[in-house]
């Protein structure tokens, strides 16, 4: 599964480790992701997020 990166903060979020603190199970595509989830560390909406390559 893919890493995505947050362009505003660099958090990086790894499905492999999911969000656990805001209730996203580890194994969770970024993809999967709910709508309204942001990025724990600024609060960015998923669409300031770039794919890691």
């Amino acid at each position: 599964m893919d890493k995505w990166q947050c362009i505003p903060c660099g958090y990086v979020y790894d499905p492999e480790k999911g969000d656990p603190d805001n209730g996203i199970a580890p194994g969770t595509a970024f993809e999967a992701l709910p709508e309204d989830w942001v990025c724990p560390q600024c609060g960015a909406s998923k669409d300031q997020f770039e794919k890691v390559v």
